[in-house]
């Protein structure tokens, strides 16, 4: 079993009047991908704040690759990294400057073979002498998690590192972050793209008015919310009818010769099917399974849309 990189208990805040996170906990196994997803105010900034020592918790415990935030801060920050959604590279420097003052700033050793590492890693060779001011979004990202990764950081918080960018950036810093948990890096994840989270996270927690209500997997979350269901399409009425009497809690199609028959799509509740069907002679054209996804979990669970969640 993978020990934990990061491990939260009982982890509460308020700001003023307002309880901000209410004895919220969880663990993250080293070397994998934990998502935070939550509607717009949830919580989520400020539980990346108080992991990365930016702000104190109220009362709880929080401990980061074993050193705990509150009394241990400066082996924390030696361990972790920090992505924002806003990349913070100095315009004024190129490329290689910038990660160069990182490696400066940090006392890497051989400051200059890593800088030519990470230029090369994040393909940035080209443009490694250019003004940084040049760069595209894409380009930006990829340099603020280069500058990141000077030091070799055990756990990277990567608050929303996608944000604005297009399809083919975004998958590219998504291989990014794949190739970063092969090699053994613990990733923090929050974003606005339920898609993101559903691609990257080995496990997911939904944060809601300062409450985690619900953690698991991302197949594990998609089977707490109805709506799974077993389509069977037929070849003729005839078909269609025989199995509609057979499986009386199916909605029938008639213009598309399909039955949509409720269950959870697992292998035993689709044999039971099959097997139901073969029993009474009905032959099914085709059959396939389908889920609820990410989307419908968020909303099942915050009662907000997509567009609602976005960031913070």
């Amino acid at each position: 079993m993978k020990s934990s990189a990061i491990a939260v208990s009982g982890l509460r805040k308020t700001h003023g009047n307002k309880l901000v996170l209410d004895g919220i906990g969880f663990e993250v196994p080293a070397g994998s991908v934990f998502s935070m997803l939550g509607p717009n105010g949830a919580g989520k900034t400020t539980t990346v704040n108080v992991l990365t020592t930016l702000t104190k918790a109220d009362a709880g415990t929080v401990r980061i690759a074993g050193h705990d935030v509150a009394t241990a801060t400066r082996q924390v920050r030696k361990v972790i990294g920090v992505t924002g959604q806003f990349a913070a590279v100095d315009e004024l420097l190129t490329g290689r400057e910038n990660l160069r003052l990182m490696a400066d700033l940090k006392r890497v050793r051989s400051g200059d073979r890593l800088v030519t590492r990470l230029l090369e890693r994040f393909d940035l060779v080209e443009s490694a002498d250019k003004m940084a001011a040049t760069y595209s979004g894409g380009m930006r990202r990829k340099l603020d998690l280069a500058m990141t990764l000077v030091g070799d950081p055990q756990i990277i918080f990567l608050d929303e590192p996608t944000t604005g960018l297009d399809p083919r950036s975004r998958r590219t810093m998504w291989q990014i972050v794949r190739e970063l948990v092969a090699e053994g890096t613990t990733i923090f994840l929050t974003t606005q793209y339920l898609e993101e989270a559903d691609q990257l996270a080995d496990r997911i927690a939904v944060l809601d008015q300062g409450h985690l209500v619900a953690q698991g997997t991302p197949e594990e979350l998609k089977r707490q919310v109805p709506g799974s269901h077993v389509r069977l399409r037929f070849a003729d009425l005839f078909e269609l009818d025989q199995a509609a009497r057979v499986l009386t809690g199916a909605t029938r199609d008639d213009q598309e010769l399909t039955l949509r028959v409720p269950g959870d799509g697992g292998p035993r509740s689709l044999r039971a099917l099959l097997d139901l069907l073969d029993e009474h002679l009905i032959n099914a054209e085709e059959f396939s399974v389908h889920t609820p996804d990410l989307d419908d979990v968020f909303f099942a669970l915050t009662g907000q849309t997509t567009t609602e969640a976005i960031a913070r």
